[in-house]
């Protein structure tokens, strides 16, 4: 009775990590709506600029309902800020009135320096979380791949040969493999931001290999839009900083915020800056990882170096402060130029621009020759990320686009409804096969095909796993393996009836009997998928994968949860007789 009380507690914690396992696609495909979908698919720039205009408009609103009837009830879709508003008020230790009105709400943001952009950032952040939850739900559950939601998979090859061969000769390599190593990661990161940069739905960008990349982009995309973003170069370079013209723009831009540029980022007044001057954004990462512009500077047209010049770059720590600065070595020209530039400019500031986007400025204080070069005053983190810059200069990659599909979603959408359909039919072509042969044993069957399929999802959401078309048909031929398993156990048990056995004691015996059978054709099952897992790639990869999940899933339904059942109808209901057959048992 114990080890039956142990099987029941086993089958409930795993049905129970299952659900946990399962709840976010649960979440992603059945509780989130489309809008929503398309809003968590998006890049984070997209995230970031559709949650800005949002709070921003919703602000306006407020405030308009404000000026309108300032006694007036909050809109039901801000209800919740008048929890913010109690906390505010409870904060500035001022008395929470009873009728949260509009004004009294937005009076509550008025005990901070900025409340109209404290209260912007607030709304915002409401959004900002309800549409990363969303994607973590996606990141978390199913996925389905390009076959079935359609889009485009392209496969590009980089030239690691060429990046070994611009080195030799230079004192910065000390292992070959290594160099490949960091210029397939470097290579695998510039296009992750180029990608995102452009607002494609949520990429799948991995390594294939030695030497390939793999790029998968659900929906619609375009081709010819696709290959510009994967064969463009960042520019990396610097400039001088003219810092008696960053002032006086500086000056200019605060009187005159909505009238500087125009749609395009263009200089409305061209004449405000020196003709051999351009203005440039100066970024630092925001909450959602990305480049946030924090201010303006106006640089020299005149570039002093590129980065083809920088030969490696890495991040280190002042020799007295132990602060965190980042340390690059260029090439010969580079390191004669930036000598010249330095010993020139003295007490002056130098920007690294990087894609028409300010990464660093630091200040020049003292001639540097050599071409080594330190420069300080970061945290940590922007080290590091200016450490990335740096390298996407000197590890630049030769990319070329090797194999490329487009899928339509039309297509997908069919593809989807056939596996439903075949996964369908196949299920419930077996499980009526089972009733009929087995007849009460049978819902046994059915309740362990039901489960497997279960815990199959479970997996596959546990790791994040994607459901293809060569998945969906390993989950059919697993139905098939999970119901032979049942049908070698019953097969057994009718042989222990025939034999005058006791319903106890045939079940047991055909367990036991089948046992061996059972795990000796699956795991010779399995060892196949695994490595067919390992060896194979694209629907050869999506078929074992499903398939060496399906194995595990069936033995254990068909091993624990049938053996349960038996039991239960046994011990629990008094039944002395088995419904296994067409002959009275």
């Amino acid at each position: 009775m114990r080890s039956k009380r142990s099987r029941f507690l086993l089958i409930l914690v795993v049905l129970g990590i299952c659900f946990a396992c399962l709840w976010p696609s649960i979440s992603w495909y059945a509780c989130t709506s489309k809008e929503d979908q398309n809003l968590a698919l998006g890049s984070l720039e997209k995230i970031r600029d559709y949650s800005r205009d949002k709070a921003s408009a919703d602000v306006k609103k407020l405030f308009d309902a404000a000026n309108a009837d300032p006694d007036s009830a909050l809109a039901p879709e801000y209800k919740w800020l008048e929890k913010v508003a109690s906390k505010n008020y409870k904060d500035a230790g001022e008395k929470i009135a009873d009728n949260m009105s509009v004004s009294v709400v937005l009076n509550s943001f008025s005990f901070d320096s900025n409340p109209e952009e404290t209260l912007t950032n607030t709304i915002e952040k409401r959004y900002r979380e309800r549409i990363l939850k969303n994607k973590s739900y996606y990141e978390k559950s199913v996925k389905l791949g390009l076959d079935l939601s359609g889009g485009m998979n392209v496969i590009v090859k980089a030239d690691l040969d060429a990046v070994v061969a611009a080195q030799e000769g230079s004192e910065v390599i000390v292992n070959k493999d290594e160099l490949k190593k960091q210029a397939m990661t470097q290579a695998i990161e510039n296009l992750t931001s180029r990608i995102d940069r452009f607002g494609l739905s949520d990429p799948v960008i991995r390594q294939q290999g030695e030497d390939r990349i793999y790029i998968e982009l659900p929906g619609a995309a375009e081709a010819e839009q696709i290959n510009s973003i994967i064969m463009g170069r960042g520019i990396l370079n610097f400039r001088v900083v003219d810092q008696e013209a960053t002032a006086n723009f500086n000056n200019y831009y605060t009187q005159n915020v909505n009238n500087t540029f125009d749609k395009n980022g263009n200089l409305i007044n061209p004449s405000i800056i020196p003709e051999d001057d351009e203005v440039f954004g100066y970024y630092k990462k925001d909450e959602y990882d990305l480049d946030t512009l924090v201010g303006y500077f106006v640089l020299k047209k005149e570039i002093v170096i590129d980065g083809q010049h920088i030969k490696s770059a890495e991040v280190g720590s002042e020799a007295y402060t132990n602060r965190p600065q980042v340390n690059f070595v260029l090439d010969s020209t580079g390191a004669e130029t930036f000598d010249k530039f330095t010993s020139e400019n003295i007490g002056k500031s130098m920007a690294i621009v990087s894609d028409n986007k300010i990464k660093s400025v630091a200040s020049i204080n003292e001639r540097i020759p050599g071409g080594r070069v330190a420069i300080s005053g970061f945290s940590i983190a922007e080290a590091q990320n200016l450490q990335k810059v740096l390298q996407t200069a000197w590890l630049t990659v030769p990319l070329s686009i090797e194999s490329q599909q487009v899928i339509g979603a039309s297509l997908g959408e069919e593809a989807i409804h056939q596996g439903e359909m075949a996964l369908a039919i196949g299920l419930a072509a077996i499980l009526v096969f089972m009733l009929i042969w087995y007849r009460g044993a049978g819902i046994n069957a059915v309740v362990a095909q039901v489960l497997n399929l279960y815990i199959m999802f479970s997996i596959l959401s546990a790791f994040n796993l994607t459901v293809t078309l060569s998945s969906i048909a390993g989950m059919v031929l697993t139905i098939g393996m999970a119901v032979d398993a049942n049908v070698v156990i019953f097969e057994r048990i009718k042989e222990e009836l025939s034999l005058g056995k006791s319903r106890d004691a045939a079940i047991m015996a055909g367990f036991d009997n089948a046992l061996w059978a059972i795990l000796d054709s699956n795991i010779t099952t399995f060892i196949a998928a695994i490595f067919m897992v390992q060896l194979g790639t694209g629907t050869i990869q999506g078929f074992a994968v499903s398939l060496a999940i399906g194995v595990v899933s069936s033995l254990f339904t068909a091993l624990v949860v049938s053996r349960l059942i038996f039991d239960f109808n046994t011990q629990v209901l008094n039944k002395k007789t088995i419904s296994i057959g067409w002959r009275k048992n």
